[in-house]
């Protein structure tokens, strides 16, 4: 079985809680449109989004995590801390992979039946994948190292993950696995631990860039993510320059596999 894991911030750290939901309402629209019944859901969260969606794979944990502070890495890590939340809570599932997911992306309709075909295997991570601006009758592919700028990118082997025994006081969660707050690690962490993930063998996310600000990546300021990584900036600039090379009209196919529908 596949869990996908869907962190949610609290209200108090959303720049716009009815954009949230609305987005979130998408992406668990999108989650829950495989093509397999072998997945669950899981959505960790302060306070339940608001949603009329109901399905019966998905489950909410409901957890009473304090606001993170304004700066970026505070707000990764609170990120991560919900997902390490979610991946304690379904231990005794014993789901064979875990996906997280971020709130506002959408993914491939395929995705829980290829992980059901190949259930011993490491994991993958998303080589390709598209970038959506909120609102464009267009999109853009990116054809390899999509894992590098989505953080809803890693399907890993649930034994892969290192986990405290139980759930600790916000504050003392620390020491799991760093690929939880920073997602391309994972395909190297995971291969100088003996245990590589392959590259997904389709595109299987759709990064949405969205414009009520709730993305995390997309808080951080031009001067921040040049301290912390100048290569992400020059892939930045590089982006800009072929975006008109990779963009392609967003079909009525896409939309249905990835559930990336306008958002009323």
């Amino acid at each position: 079985m596949l869990m996908f894991i869907i962190p949610v911030k609290s209200q108090r750290a959303a720049t716009s809680w009815p954009a949230l939901s609305k987005l979130f309402d998408r992406c668990l629209r999108s989650v829950c449109n495989q093509t397999s019944t072998d997945f669950q859901v899981l959505v960790v969260c302060n306070e339940r989004p608001q949603t009329s969606f109901e399905h019966p794979n998905v489950t909410y944990l409901e957890v009473d995590f304090p606001p993170p502070k304004a700066d970026y890495g505070a707000k990764v890590d609170d990120r991560a801390k919900r997902v390490v939340a979610g991946l304690l809570a379904v231990r005794d599932l014993q789901p064979s992979h875990v996906m997280s997911v971020d709130a506002d992306d959408c993914i491939s309709q395929q995705i829980a039946a290829f992980v059901s075909q190949h259930k011993d295997s490491n994991g993958w991570y998303v080589n390709s994948g598209y970038e959506y601006e909120e609102g464009s009758h267009k999109i853009s592919i990116r054809r390899k190292d999509f894992h590098k700028i989505c953080g809803t990118c890693n399907i890993i082997n649930y034994r892969l993950f290192s986990l405290p025994e139980k759930m600790l006081p916000y504050e003392e969660l620390t020491g799991y696995d760093r690929f939880l707050g920073g997602h391309p690690l994972a395909k190297g962490d995971l291969a100088e631990r003996g245990a590589p993930i392959e590259p997904l063998p389709f595109p299987g996310v759709v990064f949405v860039r969205d414009s009520a600000g709730e993305s995390v990546s997309m808080q951080e300021t031009l001067l921040a993510k040049l301290k912390r990584n100048p290569k992400e900036v020059l892939r930045g600039i590089k982006k800009a320059v072929m975006a008109p090379m990779n963009e392609q009209l967003l079909t009525n196919e896409v939309r249905e596999n990835f559930s990336l529908f306008p958002i009323r």
